[in-house]
C-alpha cells in the first residue's frame, strides 16, 4: 500500500497537476492540505472520476485538509483536533481508511515569531501532540501525515541552509521539542528512518530561486504507529512534480507498506 501527502496550495488552481500526479503516481491513500476552497468548491466530481473516494473539510481562501482513498470511500472520525472548541481553522482531519486510521494535517506556519501567531502554533502543536499520545495508546495501525511546519534539526538532511531561517517559526526550540516529543510517544518518521541521513527536502519557497538552487526544506512528514512500523517497506519524496509548470511550492512525499 503506498500512502502519500501532499500540500497542494490550492486544489483547485493545481487541479490538472493533481490528477496527473494521482494518475503516474497510483497512491493509494492520499492527505492533501491547504485546498484554499471552501467545502461547496472542492472538485469531488474530478476526484471521484480518477478512481478516489474523498473527505474533506475546506476553507474559504486558506487551510483546508482532505484524505482520498483509491477505490474506497474514507470513514470519517473526527473533522477538528480536540482540545479547544474556539478553533475553527480547517486544519484537521482523521478517518477509517482500509483498516487504519489515517490523519491529514496542516500545523500552523507560525511566523512571525515571536507574537500571537507563533503562540498559536505552538498550543496547536501541543493538542496535537496529546491526542497523537491518545491514538497511539490505541495499539491501532495509525498515519499521521501532512505539512507539519517544523524543520527538525539544521542538519542538511533536513534544511540546506539555516543562515536565512534563523528566525523562521519553522526552526524553533519550541515546535522542534513538540516534534521530539512525538517521536519520543514511539511514532516513526518514515523518511528520516530510511533514509538517515539524505537531503529528501519537501518544501521550495517561491522566492530567491530556491527551486533552481535545490535550496529546500523537510517540513512535510508521514509518521507511523508501532502497528505499521513493522510494514514499512519504502519512502520517498516526488521531487520532479514540484518542477512542474505551475507547480505547488511542496512535493508529494510517500511511503509504502508491504
Amino acid at each position: 500500500m503506498k500512502i502519500a501527502t501532499w500540500n497542494v496550495n490550492g486544489v483547485n488552481a493545481r487541479l490538472p497537476l493533481l490528477l496527473r500526479w494521482l494518475s503516474e503516481a497510483e497512491p493509494d491513500v492520499v492527505c492533501l492540505q491547504e485546498l484554499k476552497a471552501p467545502d461547496g468548491k472542492f472538485p469531488v466530481d474530478a476526484v471521484n472520476d480518477a478512481g478516489y473516494g474523498v473527505l474533506w473539510r475546506g476553507q474559504a481562501s486558506w487551510n483546508g485538509v482532505a484524505i482520498l482513498a483509491r477505490g474506497a470511500e474514507p470513514i470519517e472520525i473526527r473533522r477538528e483536533l480536540p482540545g479547544d472548541p474556539l478553533d475553527t481553522d480547517a486544519r484537521y482531519l482523521e478517518a477509517a481508511v482500509e483498516g487504519m486510521i489515517v490523519v491529514s494535517l496542516y500545523l500552523p506556519n507560525g511566523n512571525p515569531q515571536p507574537g500571537p501567531k507563533f503562540d498559536r502554533k505552538n498550543a496547536w502543536f501541543d493538542r496535537m501532540a496529546r491526542h497523537a499520545q491518545s491514538l497511539f495508546e490505541t495499539g491501532l495501525p495509525v498515519v499521521l501525515a501532512g505539512d507539519w511546519n517544523v524543520v527538525p534539526t539544521d542538519a542538511v538532511a533536513d534544511i540546506y541552509s539555516t543562515r536565512s531561517w534563523k528566525d523562521d517559526a519553522l526552526l524553533q526550540p519550541e515546535p522542534r521539542a513538540a516534534w521530539q516529543s512525538l517521536l519520543a510517544q514511539g511514532w516513526l518518521d518514515a523518511i528520516r528512518h530510511l533514509h538517515p541521513d539524505a537531503p529528501l527536502y519537501t518544501f521550495w519557497d517561491y522566492l530567491r530561486q530556491r527551486w533552481p538552487r535545490d535550496a529546500g526544506l523537510r517540513i512535510d512528514h508521514v509518521l507511523l504507529s508501532a502497528s505499521l512500523a513493522d510494514a514499512l517497506t519504502g519512502a520517498g519524496v516526488d521531487k520532479a512534480v514540484r518542477g512542474w509548470e505551475h507547480a505547488s511550492d511542496h512535493a508529494p512525499v510517500w511511503v509504502t507498506l508491504g
